[in-house]
């Protein structure tokens, strides 16, 4: 499975993640399941609650953790998303494709934890 990340979009920080690519899907195009385009552009209603439904009926993939966490730090809630990042980090570390390169799923919760230190100063 392709997983490809917005690197670097919400607040500078672990960008949302977009989704799997579909079979289907063009090459140039993704599928956005997981609302990474509206969190980039801070429209975060919608998505946020269909992710928190997600989360809430136990998944835990680091697409829905990520970008809860990346809503998160836009309410400015850096402690969510820190507890959010922490479940990332508490997985196998996963391969994911960015659009400005390649990130491990690890790498982006930490940078994600990072900026929640960082709010929180």
């Amino acid at each position: 499975m392709f997983k490809v990340v917005l690197a670097g979009a919400t607040l500078a920080l672990a960008g949302p993640v977009l989704a799997q690519a579909t079979e289907t899907a063009q090459p140039t195009q993704v599928a956005d399941p997981y609302g990474a385009a509206s969190i980039a552009k801070g429209r975060t209603g919608k998505i946020e609650q269909k992710l928190q439904a997600a989360y809430e009926k136990g998944d835990r993939s680091p697409e829905v953790l990520l970008n809860l966490a990346a809503i998160r730090l836009q309410q400015n809630r850096p402690a969510e998303a820190r507890t959010l990042y922490q479940a990332v980090l508490d997985q196998p570390d996963l391969d994911m494709a960015t659009l400005n390169g390649g990130a491990m799923s690890h790498q982006l919760a930490q940078r994600g934890i990072a900026g929640a230190l960082a709010m929180r100063n």
